[in-house]
């Protein structure tokens, strides 16, 4: 048994010697760089559990302390998100997350990853993002300077609400809390009023009854406290809230290619991450939110979590097909909807008319 101990100890070290070496030999081969980044909401978990890490600690243990980063979550600067893609544009900004909903504004190509009732499940968000990947990539190059290098997820997107919701006939009547153009519709659809509101702005709103629901992911509406404002979640996945981090353009190339390498590989790790764990995070805002002992990620709240009929599973799809999906085409300007339906449309089953 000793004998065993004692080879693994001189695995283990062999492993850690051997680790090391590799990290300097990849700092041997590249240039000492340093990396300013602007990341997306700092109170989520996101952001303090995979951003954050990323940047200030596995890239420098990872390259042997040849590149080293400092990120600022967007709300911490002041700003609220819509700016980010606009100050990257100018130069401002080198690397940069925001939520996608956010600019939506700005062209309704933004919504198209996201789009309410979409991707049912977080699989077929993957796949949506993937196929139209390329499409951001080509349309912010082309229009911002920018270089798209990953899109990923927060947890589900539902309704919390300040009183209780049975079904989205609920929604009648009802002032909602949404994040995006896309998702106004949807509530309007079920003859509901869209409100825009900062995400820092959500808690008062529902507090003193502004709105009546709001609409964020499960596990980022624990950690904001929505929790100590709404009573009642509706558990039907409405959408996924995807951020998009990138970088300017004259900055990315104005790196050694090595490093630019070595930054494609790693991010595109962590967008592997932050995707498999957004079924377990949405999960897991459920759990928090209702107070259940499996709770891990959040706080422990008294939250009603409301169960989703196989009724209102077909109503999200047919106010996709019949309100959301042609007014996003109305609105998408050029080659966008012939574009969307050769990428995502595949994915779906689903042609977007004009």
């Amino acid at each position: 048994m000793k004998s065993i101990a004692k080879r693994a100890r001189l695995w283990a070290l062999a492993g850690a010697v051997a680790a090391g070496l590799a990290g300097t030999a990849v700092a041997q081969d590249m240039p000492k760089t340093s990396l300013k980044v602007v990341g997306a909401w700092g109170n989520l978990t996101q952001y303090k559990n995979f951003e954050q890490p990323f940047w200030t600690k596995e890239l420098a243990e990872k390259s042997g302390g040849a590149i080293t980063a400092e990120i600022t979550p967007f709300n911490e600067m002041g700003l609220k998100g819509a700016e980010i893609f606009r100050l990257m544009r100018l130069g401002v900004i080198d690397f940069g997350s925001t939520v996608l909903g956010y600019v939506a504004a700005d062209d309704a190509r933004n919504e198209a990853v996201d789009l309410a009732g979409l991707s049912p499940d977080v699989a077929t968000a993957r796949k949506v993002s993937d196929a139209y990947k390329p499409i951001f990539d080509k349309f912010y190059g082309e229009r911002f300077g920018i270089k798209v290098l990953g899109v990923w997820p927060y947890s589900a997107q539902v309704l919390f609400c300040n009183g209780e919701i049975k079904g989205l006939a609920d929604l009648k009547g009802k002032k909602v809390r949404t994040g995006n153009r896309t998702l106004a519709e949807f509530v309007e659809a079920f003859g509901g009023t869209g409100v825009t509101l900062a995400f820092n702005e959500v808690v008062p709103a529902l507090q003193n009854k502004v709105v009546d629901c709001a609409i964020t992911g499960t596990l980022s509406g624990n950690s904001a406290k929505w929790h100590e404002v709404a009573t009642h979640i509706y558990a039907l996945p409405l959408g996924w809230s995807h951020v998009m981090h990138a970088v300017n353009l004259k900055r990315w190339n104005s790196l050694d290619p090595k490093v630019r390498d070595f930054l494609q590989k790693e991010i595109a790790g962590l967008e592997d991450r932050i995707w498999k764990a957004a079924a377990e995070e949405t999960e897991q805002g459920y759990l928090c939110n209702a107070g259940k002992p499996e709770c891990t990620m959040g706080t422990k709240a008294s939250m009603t979590v409301v169960p989703v009929s196989e009724a209102d599973k077909e109503l999200l799809k047919k106010a996709l097909a019949d309100v959301v999906l042609p007014k996003w085409a109305a609105r998408c300007q050029g080659d966008c909807v012939a574009a969307w339906n050769d990428s995502v449309g595949k994915v779906v089953g689903l042609t977007a008319r004009k």
